[in-house]
């Protein structure tokens, strides 16, 4: 028997049953999650619409994007995304294929494209009631530079995705798995627009990523 075996047979005969702690229960209550998501947002120079159906969030998010004149448009490969494709009438678009490496249609580099377009457009694996922010996942065809390079980032997002706060999120995917939890190899949390502050605390609003971040909510 080697050194190594010897030593894990050893801690293995001195194993004890563990008391995991209770589930997490946030100690935070909302009336209304949705406005509560809506108020913490703005405060942070966010902006959040509502639509009565998936199909509307897809047309409103086309006419937002003509109104601010967009041109060119970069979109993660996620659901419901694809189905805004036929909404965009005069607009050139491009959706991140598997790897998120290159366009998935035209084979183009993404990091140009996100670098060259007027708006990246994703979803999110949810939204934290208590400070209006977003988690976005890394994962096949769902880029961070969809998110981080063009000048305004648009989310859809289904309501159901809305919860209290990062733990009741946690906790919540921790119930939903018989596996021991797997989170994404990267997560970030957008909390509304690209800010800094130099030491006087003067603001400036997209310095380093999107100028605007607006978020679609819409019925699951």
């Amino acid at each position: 028997m080697s050194a190594r075996q010897e030593i894990l047979n050893r801690l293995r005969g001195r194993e004890r049953a563990v008391t995991l702690p209770p589930p997490w229960r946030s100690r935070r209550e909302f009336p209304s999650l949705e406005e509560r998501f809506r108020h913490s947002l703005e405060a942070v120079y966010g902006q959040v619409l509502r639509a009565g159906s998936q199909q509307e969030a897809l047309s409103q998010a086309a006419q937002l994007l003509e109104q601010m004149g967009v041109r060119k448009i970069v979109i993660n490969h996620e659901p419901p995304l694809e189905g805004l494709v036929a909404h965009l009438a005069g607009m050139e678009w491009h959706i991140a294929a598997q790897d998120a490496g290159v366009c998935r249609d035209c084979g183009q580099s993404w990091r140009w494209l996100c670098a060259d377009s007027d708006a990246g457009l994703s979803s999110a694996d949810a939204a934290l009631a208590e400070t209006g922010s977003l988690i976005i996942s890394s994962g096949p065809g769902k880029s961070r530079l969809t998110t981080l390079l063009p000048p305004v980032h648009l989310a859809l997002l289904p309501r159901s995705r809305l919860t209290t706060d990062l733990f009741t999120w946690l906790a919540a995917l921790r119930r939903q798995q018989d596996a021991p939890l797997r989170l994404p190899a990267n997560a970030v949390l957008v909390s509304g627009p690209s800010k800094t502050a130099d030491i006087e605390q003067t603001m400036s609003v997209g310095v380093h990523g999107p100028k605007r971040l607006i978020v679609i909510l819409y019925p699951d």
